[in-house]
């Protein structure tokens, strides 16, 4: 637990004084996170780890493309030289593809790939869980909230709009592994 806590300690310090809300959402993306860990294995202590930090991109001192994910990532990995494979579920979590592309930073999100796609599931699933203010949400209503947010002529709406399917695919396949994993446990 050792780097949930280092990752943990960072996104506070980046996120709870200016930017509270979204600090409170990324509390509530850990917790999710943590409620994972059966379904991951080994794999658990990373996907908290990135859960904390998923929205450090958000802060001033991380900004550079202007797109939170890589920009989050790139700070991970240049300034406090994390984990690559926390680096890379950072880089593409939720719709973090589809925004690089109307971007024009697939290259800048390619630094981070390829991506382990059970994790980038797993934080997805744990991101639209979790409302801006940290509440618990369903993950369809979390997206048509991004929506309305964004509005259509913002690149988070026409990304967001195009990876739904996509993303609610993967919010399935997460809760098959937990399911699958509870099963497992009872068995």
């Amino acid at each position: 637990m050792q780097l949930v806590s280092w990752a943990y300690d960072l996104a506070e310090s980046l996120l709870a004084d200016d930017l509270p809300r979204r600090w409170a959402h990324s509390r509530r993306v850990y917790e999710q996170a943590l409620t994972l860990a059966p379904a991951l294995g080994a794999d658990a202590e990373l996907l908290a780890a990135a859960a904390i930090a998923h929205d450090v991109g958000y802060a001033e001192v991380a900004v550079d493309t202007g797109q939170h994910m890589i920009d989050g990532a790139r700070y991970l990995r240049d300034v406090v030289g994390a984990d690559p494979r926390l680096c890379s579920i950072v880089a593409f979590h939720t719709s973090s593809p589809w925004e690089a592309s109307e971007l024009g930073l697939a290259d800048a999100l390619a630094e981070f790939g390829p991506a382990d796609t059970d994790l980038v599931d797993a934080i997805t699933y744990c991101d639209l869980t979790s409302s801006p203010t940290g509440e618990l949400v369903d993950p369809a209503h979390r997206l048509s909230e991004v929506l309305e947010r964004y509005g259509p002529e913002h690149v988070v709406f026409r990304a967001v709009s195009a990876a739904r399917p996509e993303l609610l695919e993967r919010v399935a396949r997460v809760r098959e592994r937990q399911a699958e994993a509870a099963a497992a446990r009872i068995s």
